[in-house]
């Protein structure tokens, strides 16, 4: 009966660590070594016209923010964080 809730579980669990797997991009292959500093990364995004950045962080190979576009839209949007290009952006209302 255990060995069988611990498969039941597990199966369970598949869609969930696959949903988060899909969540983040793959941004960079480059080593940290080769990222542009964070402090280098946030100007760029200020230039780019975010404002309001509620969250800045690494999300795997990637510089994420969580904020505002230029347009007032809320944005959640991953950095390469060698070029700093936008390699995914989710902007809504």
């Amino acid at each position: 009966m255990r060995i069988l809730s611990t498969v039941a579980i597990a199966a369970l669990s598949l869609p969930i660590m696959a949903g988060a797997a899909l969540a983040s991009p793959a941004c960079t292959k480059e080593p940290k070594s080769a990222w542009m500093s964070q402090d280098a990364m946030k100007a760029k995004i200020a230039e780019m016209g975010y404002q309001k950045i509620k969250a800045f962080k690494v999300t795997g190979s990637c510089y994420e923010i969580y904020g505002y576009d230029k347009n007032n839209k809320k944005a959640e949007v991953y950095f390469n964080p060698v070029d700093g290009s936008i390699v995914k952006a989710e902007i809504g209302d």
